[in-house]
This record gives C-alpha cells, sequence and structure tokens, in this order.
C-alpha cells in the first residue's frame, strides 16, 4: 500500500469510521490479516493460518496514525517490546494506554477505531473468529456467550504470556505446529470468555482423565505418520469428546497436553534415528516433518540444549 493510501485512511474521522462500521454487513469486513497488511502497510515477521483466516501473526512496525477498520475477526494482541504511551480512539471514546510486556489489547470481531502510536511496534496478534469462540462456549458449558470486551492495554500477564510464546514454539513442522495452533487457539478463546467478556459464568470443571482404551487409541493416531490423523478435531472426534474436554482429559491423563506430547514423542524418534543408524540430520528432518535441516535443529536444540550432531558424537 503506497504511504500516500495510508494518509487518506489516516484522515478519516472516527464518526465517519463509526457509520461505515455500523453499514458494512458482516460478510463484507475483511479479514484480520488482510486489514492489519494494509493499515501497517508491511508484511508479518511469521504468520500461521488456517483456512477461516484464525491464527497467530507476528508483526514489527513502524510507529501507527491510522483507522483499522472493523474486520471479520477478534484480535487480540500481547506487546513484546519498550514501554511506550499509545492513543485508540472508538467514536467519542478516547482510550490511553501504556504498551508494555503483560498487556493485552482487544479489538473485538466488527469495531473500528483510530491509533496513534509514536514508535515501532513487537506485537503478536490472535485472530479469533466469532465461531471459534462460540463453539469453545458451547464445549465448556460456559452458558451464553457474550460479546468480547474492547481492551486497551489492559494487564493481563496470562493471556500476555500464552500469545507470545507462539512466536517461538512454531518448529517448521506442519503436524507439530498445526496442533499447536489449534490447541492455543482453544485455551486462549477460553481465557478470553472467563476475563475479557461480559459474562461472569465460569468454564465448566474437568471431567477426568480418559479411559484405558480411549487413551491407547489417541496415542495410536498421534503416532502416526499421517497429519489428519494428529488433527485436534480428529483425536476429540475418535474419543467422543469435544476438543476442548479432549484436551483437558489428555492432560489429566499423561500430564501433557497433545501437543507436548507429540513434540516429546518425535523428539525419541530423533534421538533413536540419531543414535542408531546413519541416517543424515537431513533425511531424519525430512522423515520426522520437519520443513527444514535448519527448522529441525532449531527444536531439538530447544528441548535438548545441543545440535543433533552434536547429541550424536555424544551419544555414540
Amino acid at each position: 500500500m503506497s504511504k500516500a493510501s495510508l494518509r487518506e485512511s489516516s484522515s478519516e474521522t472516527p464518526a465517519v469510521s463509526q457509520a461505515r462500521r455500523d453499514a458494512a454487513p458482516a460478510g463484507d469486513r475483511p479479514a484480520a490479516d488482510v486489514e492489519m497488511a494494509r493499515v501497517l502497510g508491511t508484511v508479518p515477521f511469521r504468520m500461521a493460518l488456517d483456512a477461516s483466516g484464525a491464527g497467530i501473526a507476528h508483526w514489527k512496525h513502524d510507529p501507527l496514525h491510522d483507522v483499522i477498520e472493523p474486520m471479520s475477526h477478534h484480535v487480540v494482541m500481547a506487546y513484546n517490546g519498550s514501554v511506550q504511551r499509545m492513543e485508540r480512539r472508538s467514536g467519542r471514546s478516547v482510550a490511553i494506554g501504556t504498551f508494555r510486556p503483560g498487556v493485552v489489547i482487544i479489538i473485538p470481531e466488527g469495531s473500528s477505531s483510530r491509533w496513534d502510536i509514536p514508535r515501532p511496534v513487537d506485537v503478536v496478534q490472535l485472530y479469533l473468529p466469532q465461531t471459534t469462540l462460540k463453539r469453545v462456549a458451547d464445549e465448556a458449558e460456559a452458558g451464553s456467550l457474550a460479546d468480547l470486551l474492547e481492551r486497551t492495554a489492559h494487564p493481563d500477564p496470562v493471556t500476555s504470556r500464552l500469545l507470545l510464546s507462539a512466536a517461538d514454539v512454531l518448529e517448521g513442522n506442519e503436524a507439530l505446529d498445526t496442533l499447536f495452533r489449534q490447541q492455543l487457539m482453544d485455551l486462549l478463546a477460553t481465557r478470553l470468555l472467563a476475563a475479557h467478556s461480559g459474562s461472569s459464568n465460569m468454564v465448566a470443571p474437568a471431567r477426568g482423565g480418559l479411559a484405558p482404551k480411549t487413551l491407547l487409541r489417541a496415542i495410536e493416531r498421534l503416532r502416526s505418520d499421517s497429519d489428519d490423523d494428529v488433527s485436534l478435531a480428529a483425536l476429540a472426534a475418535e474419543a467422543g469428546l469435544s476438543r476442548f474436554h479432549f484436551c483437558r482429559a489428555f492432560k489429566d491423563s499423561t500430564g501433557l497436553s497433545p501437543h507436548a506430547w507429540l513434540r516429546q514423542h518425535r523428539l525419541e524418534q530423533a534421538m533413536n534415528m540419531l543414535r542408531d543408524t546413519d541416517a543424515s540430520v537431513v533425511s531424519v528432518a525430512a522423515t520426522l516433518g520437519y520443513s527444514s535441516q535448519t527448522a529441525f535443529a532449531a527444536a531439538f536444540r530447544k528441548l535438548t540444549g545441543e545440535s543433533p550432531s552434536d547429541w550424536r558424537r555424544r551419544a555414540r
């Protein structure tokens, strides 16, 4: 987008923007990643989306003085940078906040506001469809679904920490990254319902672990070579549970989330191949589904503190 276009967008008043928001049908609103790319005038440092446009994006962008138009997703942001003041205008309402680690920003689906941020920003964003929020509310038996509240630099270290973790966990392995993103989306949706909606309903308590046979079937799926088998939807359907209750029950049974269990399993596979075969590191990475040797080495080092080659030399 040109600088001229950005200036034209910035000149629109909040009142005009509010009127456009009210007039625009929900189906005509852009997806969050599209609107963010327009208003930020750059590309994300890292992004992972599914077909619905739901996902996570890590942006590093310049100072912002522009109007964010109504989007078809809820947007939740966690800040990762030096402390700075910012201003957000929605209609006649003005909110002045302080960006710092541990705070969150929430832009509910369909809302619009003008932003004035004087310095560069490092931020991780969650794009959450209303359908996902409703499904999680139904599965968690949280009662009627209330609207998300608009938040501006609102203290919430739990949500901030969860969202910022996403920027570092994507490993270049499609099965692991997809499963992690699905779990994180559900977990963050649960947190938003509990802490940032107009409802005081609490999420239903856990119902205990999986039955032994159900747990074995879930583990067989996680060990499968098919990425379709390890989707959260497939795992939950096999167990006859919602995604929400499956994740809770699996962790009660194993002490690990499905994503953490699969990551540990892939690490054990990698160690066995490095120790017991002469397969190259490139071959091990490809066999385990990593997009590159670099992605595999980074994931291996994160869990073991060593590169695959160094670990192999020490283990033999």
